[in-house]
């Protein structure tokens, strides 16, 4: 009988058999075994398996299958976990991506919903304004009178910008001229000539003066209130 060295009672498999048969030379015609004083020297702290009673032998191979199956079930589950991780991390990643592009698209949708509805309101707004040509001509005008005609010709939202700029130009007196420039009028035109694109009476009528001046405005700044923060900053316009 071969006796199969197994450190301190260490399970043999049939690969450890097979590898310490093939190192003491046990299968026949193989290569010459090592040195035997070396071998026993490495064996010497060894319980060999033939030294094991034979009824224990039986005990220690299953201890060894156990072993290795615990092994592999070990190594399974930790297989098994890593790719529950890895999926579950996958998902919350694709989970987060949605919830942003809900979010994005929601918010996309609002923005829109408000540009839509600012647009409705300028559009009520330009639609309940008055034309220059609907006020009857007059000998003079007070300035109430003036502002009067200025809050039913301007856009509800731009008609504060529009007076800041008037009363900053003028005080709303619709004859006012500058005596160095020749600038004219409640925007004080400069040529006031100028205004005669909107009528004739521009001299006389604040209501083509203030029909101009919203032309002018909205042509140049793209509002009254866009001519009013460039008057801020500049103290003209």
């Amino acid at each position: 009988m071969s006796r199969i060295s197994v450190r301190g009672f260490a399970v043999a498999s049939a690969t450890a058999v097979t590898t310490v048969g093939a190192v003491v030379g046990v299968a026949a015609g193989g290569t010459p075994a090592a040195d035997d004083n070396n071998f026993e020297a490495a064996a010497a702290d060894t319980t060999l398996l033939a030294d094991i009673p034979a009824g224990q032998q039986a005990q220690v191979q299953t201890a060894s299958l156990t072993q290795q199956a615990d092994a592999q079930a070990s190594a399974a589950d930790a297989a098994a976990k890593k790719s529950a991780e890895e999926s579950a991390r996958l998902q919350a990643a694709k989970d987060a991506k949605s919830k942003k592009q809900a979010a994005e698209d929601r918010i996309e949708a609002e923005r829109k919903a408000e540009a839509e509805k600012k647009e409705e309101a300028e559009r009520a707004s330009r639609s309940s304004v008055r034309d220059a040509s609907s006020f009857s001509a007059q000998g003079s005008y007070s300035v109430a009178e003036v502002q009067a005609m200025a809050r039913q010709m301007v856009p509800a939202d731009q008609f504060q910008c529009f007076s800041n700029i008037v009363n900053h130009e003028s005080t709303w007196n619709y004859r006012a001229t500058n005596p160095s420039s020749g600038a004219y009028g409640l925007m004080q035109a400069l040529p006031g000539s100028k205004m005669s694109s909107a009528g004739a009476d521009w001299q006389t009528n604040p209501a083509t003066q203030i029909k101009w001046g919203l032309s002018y405005m909205d042509g140049r700044y793209g509002s009254p209130c866009g001519a009013w923060s460039f008057w801020q900053a500049n103290n003209w316009y």
